[in-house]
C-alpha cells in the first residue's frame, strides 16, 4: 500500500503563501489525489482534487488563490496556496484514491 508524507506547512501571515508537498512512496500515477483540511471543531473538507491526467478542481473558497499539481515522475503532489487568510488554518492532509492517507501537516494564518 502507498505511504503518503505531506511537509510545507507551518506558520504564516496573512496574505502570505505556502507550498504543501505530498510524497508518495510509489507510483501515483494512476490515482486521483487530493488535499483535505480540518480546523478545530470542523468537519474534514475536501480543499482540492487531482485527476492522473492532471486535471483539478477546488473548493469554492479556495477557488483562485490554491493551485494543486501533481508530478508523477516525483511521486509527489503539491499544493501551492497564496494570499492565505485566517480560516485557511487547518490540518492538510493528502488523500490517494481510493483511501490512503497522510498524516497531516499544520497550516497556521495569523498575525
Amino acid at each position: 500500500q502507498v505511504q503518503l508524507v505531506e511537509s510545507g506547512g507551518g506558520l504564516v501571515q496573512p496574505g502570505g503563501s505556502l507550498r504543501l508537498s505530498c510524497a508518495a512512496s510509489r507510483s501515483i500515477g494512476m490515482h486521483v489525489m487530493g488535499w483535505y483540511r480540518q480546523a478545530p471543531g470542523k468537519q474534514r473538507e475536501l480543499v482540492a482534487s487531482i485527476t492522473p491526467g492532471g486535471a483539478a478542481n477546488y473548493v469554492d473558497s479556495v477557488t483562485g488563490r490554491f493551485t494543486m499539481s501533481r508530478d508523477n515522475a516525483k511521486n509527489t503532489v503539491y499544493l501551492e496556496m497564496r494570499n492565505l487568510k485566517p480560516e485557511d488554518t487547518a490540518v492538510y492532509s493528502c488523500y490517494a484514491s481510493p483511501g490512503v492517507w497522510g498524516q497531516g501537516t499544520q497550516v497556521t494564518v495569523s498575525s
